[in-house]
């Protein structure tokens, strides 16, 4: 070995020590928020639904995006930094030839929205992003999905992003409502959206009672929208009750309203508009001030129905 090989091993054996220490750290500082440290598995990708796929050739991309694997995202921490010692002596050996004046080939990677899943090439990433290289070279597969992937996302966001996919094949929304009419709808806690077919089937069921006619499971699902899930965000928006709630969304709040809402029906006999039940949310559940406001209305009416009563 001459002396500058020997050098570049050296370099690239105290570059993989520094890696593992920093790999051990990010892996504490993980379980310690209590955040998953793994790469995204490109399988959860596909329950996105992808409709079909498109070879986009040869590109540079963002190695910042790249978050995930199709079959090693095991061997790899969150930061695409090496988990096992088969992989870092991996890392270490292609450092080594890095030093050298080695050019690697492309590496291989599905798109998926806006991140990157890598098909072929993970050590290369590995040492992309260890090195701080800001753009890699790659044959990109896009994949076409309903709902897009961010860099950031979590295996959370995957998740729900994922049931939100299944979502919209169910209902085919985004087919039935035009775009400027659509507006996202999207979750903070999974299992959300079964609670959405159910509210769609329960409301074409009644609207079938009253029609006295079998509804068109099409026709329920534009029903529900334009004259139940709409009026509510609208109401949510018009109120400003996202900013009482941070954190949430405008889906999260929908599905509250609407459990209150069938509370207040339960409560007074009457079926409450959307305006009137998330003002009626917002005394109950909002900020203090204004839940002691709604305290003190609703004391001033039971006393005033008493007082009726006794008259």
């Amino acid at each position: 070995m001459d002396r500058s090989t020997l050098r570049e091993s050296w370099q690239a054996e105290y570059e993989a020590e520094r890696l593992e220490w920093r790999a051990r750290l990010l892996e504490l500082v993980h379980r310690f928020k209590g955040e998953p440290d793994t790469l995204l598995p490109f399988h959860g990708a596909l329950a996105l639904r992808p409709r079909g796929e498109h070879h986009l050739g040869l590109r540079s991309i963002e190695v910042d995006k790249v978050v995930g694997s199709v079959d090693r995202y095991e061997d790899f921490h969150r930061h695409f930094l090496p988990r096992t010692p088969h992989t870092l002596e991996r890392w270490k050996r292609l450092r080594v030839l890095q030093l050298s004046g080695v050019e690697f080939p492309p590496i291989e990677v599905y798109q998926v929205g806006e991140a990157y899943f890598v098909k072929d090439g993970n050590h290369r990433v590995a040492l992309a992003k260890a090195t701080g290289q800001k753009f890699i070279d790659a044959y990109v597969i896009a994949l076409e999905v309903p709902v897009a992937l961010q860099p950031g996302d979590t295996l959370k966001d995957l998740i729900l992003k994922a049931e939100y996919a299944h979502f919209l094949e169910r209902t085919r929304l985004k087919e039935l409502i035009p775009p400027e009419e659509f507006s996202e709808i999207r979750f903070t806690t999974l299992g959300r959206y079964d609670l959405l077919l159910d509210h769609i089937a329960t409301r074409r069921y009644f609207k079938g009672l009253e029609e006295d006619r079998e509804i068109p499971w099409e026709e329920g699902v534009v029903d529900w929208y334009r004259n139940l899930y709409r009026p509510t965000a609208e109401a949510i928006r018009r109120l400003g009750l996202l900013r009482e709630f941070p954190g949430r969304t405008e889906a999260d709040l929908y599905l509250w309203v609407m459990d209150h809402r069938y509370f207040l029906a339960q409560e007074l006999g009457a079926d409450l508009g959307p305006e009137e039940a998330a003002r009626s949310y917002e005394a109950r559940f909002g900020p203090w001030w204004k839940r002691l406001g709604g305290w003190l209305k609703g004391f001033h009416l039971g006393t005033a129905r008493r007082g009726g009563r006794r008259a």
